[in-house]
């Protein structure tokens, strides 16, 4: 069983800035996809960003694409997306999810954070 615990979320000014954290409760994450879906009240949930934990690929939708960064720790088994410049529309729960195996591209959600809320302000 791989438990994911998010943190980082917050109220934020439009243009400002936040980075939410994902740790993982396995040490050894060898083959894993780790990544973040958001969801907005009324909204289905939507894929935002994702990487491969060995190797280090990356995958972003493109409404977030230049303004959020996904990474890794190894040191730490914690996933971080770092969200910038962002917008309104940016608001809604953020998940962590994770995958045994697969592409950055395609994550599935195998195992799935709490949520953690991000509100940004006009």
């Amino acid at each position: 069983q791989v438990q994911l615990v998010e943190s980082g979320g917050g109220l934020v000014q439009a243009g400002g800035s936040l980075r939410l954290s994902c740790l993982v409760s396995r040490r050894t994450l060898g083959s894993y996809v780790m990544g973040w879906f958001r969801q907005a009240p009324g909204k289905e949930r939507e894929f935002v960003a994702a990487i491969t934990w060995t190797g280090g690929n990356t995958y972003y939708a493109d409404s977030v694409k230049g303004r959020f960064t996904i990474s890794r720790d190894y040191s730490k088994s914690t996933v971080y997306l770092q969200m910038n410049s962002l917008k309104p529309e940016d608001t809604a729960v953020y998940y962590c999810a994770a995958d045994l195996n697969g592409l950055a591209s395609a994550l599935r959600g195998d195992y799935w954070g709490q949520g953690t809320q991000v509100t940004v302000s006009s």
